[in-house]
């Protein structure tokens, strides 16, 4: 199966998926024939077989099958996290900016009420370094806005139905600079920071409804979002590993599966998975 990412200012998917003798192409517009991908609204959604045309048709809910809601989905860690949880036979929602608002609780409430999830993975994220003494307070806003402040709201509105149903996951992904900020990420490292006491204030909350919630650092990873880093300082960023070198998103995003499907008595904690100290 081939995916290539919208065009500019479209959140349309193009895909094909070759299945046996049949080749099932889409190019935004609708589902041609059976396959096991429907790509909708700009949501990345994995169904399987038969049951998954019939729900492309019908736009229901397949009994059975799991749900995860990735924010963040369309960056390079996010369309990991779908990819390996697509290809393991959940239904995934891959959001970008232009799918959800984020900042805006009526949207968001709105969203989650509609669209009930069994892992959501809170992946979306921005960076806006400068010394503190520089920030502007908007920028200031937009990071902790985002970072944490959008993290919070979709966990809350997600709890909702998973109380209701008994069980739930929310997985927030956060960074090294939480614990060892680079100069200038003053407000990302204090965003970051508070996803730490968030997941472990709602894991102990929400534990007697049998709701997790934990918290992982990827590393550095080389996506979309880290292709200004120069390679000098990549190099410098690499020898503080013990290992010397990067995570990857795929491998990220197989420990967030594993996470969620390995450990299920597994809440309020931090993993960091690469090999800084």
């Amino acid at each position: 199966m081939w995916i290539s990412r919208p065009s500019e200012g479209s959140t349309v998917w193009r895909w094909a998926f070759h299945a046996k003798d049949n080749l099932v192409t889409s190019d935004g517009g609708g589902v041609s024939t059976r396959g096991d991908t429907e790509i909708r609204n700009g949501f990345w959604v994995k169904i399987t077989g038969y049951w998954g045309f019939i729900r492309s048709l019908l736009g229901v809910r397949i009994p059975g099958l799991k749900r995860v809601v990735i924010t963040g989905g369309t960056g390079g860690l996010g369309t990991a996290i779908a990819g390996e949880f697509a290809e393991n036979g959940w239904e995934v929602l891959a959001l970008g900016s232009k799918d959800l608002d984020l900042g805006e609780d009526g949207a968001v409430g709105r969203f989650f009420d509609e669209t009930p999830c069994d892992l959501l993975v809170c992946c979306a994220g921005i960076i806006r370094d400068a010394p503190l003494f520089r920030m502007e307070e908007e920028g200031w806003d937009e990071v902790m806005a985002v970072n944490y402040g959008a993290a919070a709201r979709c966990a809350m509105a997600a709890v909702r139905g998973m109380r209701a149903r008994g069980c739930g996951h929310v997985v927030f992904v956060s960074s090294y600079a939480a614990r060892r900020p680079a100069v200038g990420q003053a407000a990302y490292a204090a965003a970051k920071a508070g996803l730490h006491g968030l997941a472990r204030d709602l894991a102990e909350r929400y534990g007697k409804d049998n709701l997790r919630f934990n918290v992982v650092l990827p590393g550095f990873l080389e996506t979309p979002m880290t292709k200004a880093v120069s390679e000098r300082r990549k190099a410098v960023i690499r020898e503080g590993h013990c290992l010397g070198g990067f995570n990857t998103p795929e491998a990220a995003a197989g420990f967030v599966r594993f996470l969620e499907e390995k450990l299920p008595f597994t809440s309020g904690q931090v993993f960091s998975l690469d090999s800084r100290l």
